[in-house]
């Protein structure tokens, strides 16, 4: 007998910023997608909750208490639309794991073969000793650490090549030293993991050196 298929997700465990990139991925498939043509929750609302989200998640870092309750509180609204769009794709799949995978959920079986990281963001760049600029990135579930580079902006305004910067495993403090104090450096950051290896890099974030 055919072994059953059998749709994961993983939201218990997943970082925020990789549920609203999942998401993603889930609204695409199943938007006009033949094989699921009556989705039980609007795709449009699946959109404004991972809207919600990331707005949320961006607020935190300048928020306090209140701040952390609100991006719980989104989070928790779009993990409940993703469970629902999730047991749809489970019951209406036919055990197809080519139907099911098209849906943007992965199944166990992919699952256990290819697994990639989410994209870290830098959450801020700040001032450390002299010489010192320390990074702050959100945590991304599972990785190993993270890898660092840096380019040296010159001038008009054009950054030079890049350079390994180190890797590192605390998200939240992450000291490059030796820089030339009055220089000003773009940073980008990946996480190191998962079965692809690492994430993609990270949106670039310049500070000049004090």
């Amino acid at each position: 007998m055919p072994q059953s298929i059998r749709i994961v997700d993983g939201f218990r465990t997943q970082a925020n910023e990789q549920i609203a990139t999942v998401a993603g991925t889930i609204i695409t498939g199943l938007t006009n997608n033949p094989a699921f043509p009556s989705p039980p929750v609007d795709l449009n609302a699946v959109q404004a909750a991972v809207d919600d989200l990331n707005a949320a998640l961006a607020a935190q870092p300048h928020g306090g208490t209140a701040a952390t309750a609100e991006k719980n509180s989104k989070r928790a609204v779009l993990v409940a639309l993703l469970r629902k769009l999730k047991n749809y794709v489970q019951d209406n799949c036919g055990n197809d794991p080519a139907v099911a995978l098209s849906s943007g959920f992965p199944t166990a079986a992919s699952t256990r073969t290819r697994w990639a990281l989410a994209n870290p963001s830098i959450l801020n760049v700040r001032l450390g000793n002299s010489a010192e600029l320390v990074l702050k990135v959100t945590p991304i579930a599972r990785a190993k650490c993270y890898e660092v580079q840096l380019a040296a902006v010159g001038a008009g305004n054009t950054p030079g090549p890049w350079q390994t910067a180190g890797l590192f495993t605390d998200s939240r403090l992450m000291t490059v030293n030796s820089l030339t104090p009055g220089t000003t450096y773009v940073f980008q950051v990946r996480a190191v993991g998962g079965t692809t290896g690492y994430s993609d890099w990270s949106n670039p974030v310049s500070r000049m050196c004090g």
